[in-house]
C-alpha cells in the first residue's frame, strides 16, 4: 500500500495562507520558514519540499494571488452592455480583495523588500486585467465607449478600484449614514465607466 502524501496540495495552500497572514499583518521579518511551519503544525522539511527556499515561498504567494483574482475575474460572464460589464469586473475585484486580504499586499505593494516576481508569475499578473481590456476593446469597437486607447480607459478603471479596495482594506473610508462601503464603491464604478461613454 503507497504512503499517503503529506506534502500535498491542501498543505501547500495552508502555509500560502497562514505565510499571506504573517506576512500582512507582521510585516516581512515575521515571514521565517521555522516560523511558518510552526504556524501551520508542519515540519520545515515540508516548507522547503514544497516552495524550496523563502525567496520561492514569496514568489508563490504572488502567484497563488493572481491565481484567485484571475479565476474570479475570468468569472464575469460579459453581458453586452459594456457599462454593466466594467462595473461587475470592479465588483470581483474588491470581492478577491475582501475574499483575499493576506494576499493582497503582496500582489500590489512592495510588502517584501527587493521582491521581484519571477516572469512567469509577472506575466499571470498582467493577463489578470485581460477581462476588463476585451470589455473595454468591444465597447470601443461597439462606438460606446470614447475612442481612446483601451489600456488608458483599463488603467483608469484599475486605478480607481485599487484606490478604494486599498482604503478600505486599510480602514480609512469612514461609513456614512445610511450609505455602506459597497453601494458607494458600485456608484462609484457606474460613474468612472459612464464617463468613458461617448
Amino acid at each position: 500500500m503507497p504512503r499517503p502524501k503529506t506534502h500535498d496540495e491542501a498543505l501547500r495552500l495552508r502555509l500560502l495562507d497562514r505565510a499571506g497572514e504573517l506576512l500582512s499583518t507582521e510585516g516581512p521579518k515575521a515571514l521565517s520558514l521555522r516560523k511558518l511551519a510552526a504556524e501551520v503544525d508542519t515540519s520545515t522539511t515540508a516548507v522547503y519540499s514544497l516552495f524550496g527556499s523563502k525567496p520561492d515561498l514569496v514568489n508563490a504567494l504572488f502567484v497563488e494571488g493572481f491565481r484567485r483574482f484571475g479565476a474570479r475575474m475570468s468569472a464575469v460572464e460579459p453581458t453586452g452592455d459594456t457599462v454593466v460589464d466594467m462595473v461587475r469586473l470592479g465588483l470581483a475585484y474588491r470581492e478577491s480583495a475582501l475574499a483575499d486580504p493576506h494576499l493582497y499586499s503582496i500582489m500590489f505593494t512592495t510588502a517584501v523588500p527587493g521582491f521581484e516576481p519571477n516572469e512567469e508569475a509577472g506575466e499571470l499578473a498582467s493577463s489578470t486585467l485581460e477581462p476588463l481590456l476585451t470589455t473595454v476593446r468591444a465597447g470601443i469597437e461597439a462606438g460606446v465607449l470614447r475612442q481612446e486607447p483601451p489600456e488608458v480607459i483599463a488603467v483608469s478603471c484599475w486605478g480607481l478600484v485599487h484606490g478604494l479596495v486599498s482604503l478600505e482594506l486599510n480602514g480609512n473610508i469612514p461609513e456614512q449614514a445610511g450609505l455602506g462601503v459597497s453601494k458607494a464603491y458600485e456608484i462609484a464604478l457606474r460613474a468612472n465607466a459612464e464617463g468613458w461613454c461617448r
